[in-house]
Order: structure tokens, then C-alpha cells, then sequence
């Protein structure tokens, strides 16, 4: 840049990348691992994706599958997995310790990144790792007893 530019004067900043990378022990990684979860998982699915879930002790870790049949362009396949790896990096603190692994179907390369946050959090209720969705309404929750009428003043 020429020395009289628009920024002349001003101190160079040097920003950090943002590391948006899941963290090492966040990730299911290795095909050992993998095999581990297909085989001694439950497995839960929603038309968009299956989700096999190993509930093994260790801290919540995601694992992808995204093949070739789901999109066969790999900037389709790219945008189902940082939406869903984004989704698991917002409720991992609220995850169980277990080893999560998504297999995206093909229904999901025209489903919008909604749409795949939605069937995951269907997929993490099915198989109990979150809580069932709060009812919506303004009505309380009907009480498990009926309310009994107070005995009729004396007549």
C-alpha cells in the first residue's frame, strides 16, 4: 500500500483468526472410534438424518458422515456438516457425555441450515439426550389430581 493511502498514519492491527474448530477431544476421529459407535450405539433417525449415539463415560464428541450419496459436490457436502458442527459446538455443554455421530441422508443436501438444526435437536430428543421441548402456551400444566369443589354451604 502506497504510503499516503486511506489508512496513512493509522497503526497496523493484526487480528487473531477466529478458531472455530472443534476441539480435539470434541471430535470423533479415528475408524476405530466410528465402528465402536455404529455397533454398540443406539441409533435414532429423522428423515433428514441418523443420528447413533454411544453413551460411554467421556465428554460429548461429534462425528460426521456425509457422503458422496447425500451430495455428490462437496460444497454441498461441506454446508450440512459446518451447519450441523455448528449446532453441536451451541449445545455441547448441554449434551450428556457420549459419542454423538450423524449420518446425513439425502433428503438433507436441499434442506435449509434450519431444517437441519431442527432435525437435529429432533434426532438429540428422540434419543434422550436433550429434554422434550417446552409446551408452548399460557395455560399450566393440568394437575395429575382433579381439583375437588368445597363442600356446599349448609342449606
Amino acid at each position: 500500500m502506497l504510503a499516503g493511502g486511506p489508512n496513512a498514519g493509522r497503526p497496523i492491527v493484526i487480528r487473531p483468526p477466529m478458531d472455530r474448530r472443534l476441539p480435539r477431544q470434541a471430535r470423533v476421529r479415528v475408524r476405530a472410534e466410528f465402528d465402536r459407535v455404529f455397533g454398540d450405539g443406539r441409533r435414532t433417525g429423522t428423515p433428514l438424518l441418523a443420528l447413533h449415539l454411544l453413551r460411554d463415560g467421556q465428554p460429548a464428541r461429534l462425528g460426521l458422515a456425509v457422503s458422496r450419496k447425500v451430495d455428490r459436490r462437496a460444497v454441498g457436502r461441506n454446508r450440512i456438516k459446518r451447519a450441523l458442527r455448528e449446532e453441536f459446538r451451541a449445545l455441547r455443554a448441554q449434551l450428556p457425555p457420549a459419542a454423538y455421530v450423524l449420518v446425513a441422508r439425502p433428503a438433507a443436501a436441499a434442506a435449509s441450515r434450519a431444517a437441519l438444526r431442527r432435525a437435529f435437536h429432533d434426532a438429540l430428543r428422540r434419543a434422550g439426550a436433550l429434554p422434550p421441548p417446552d409446551p408452548d402456551g399460557t395455560m399450566p400444566a393440568a394437575s395429575p389430581h382433579p381439583a375437588t369443589a368445597p363442600p356446599p354451604r349448609g342449606e
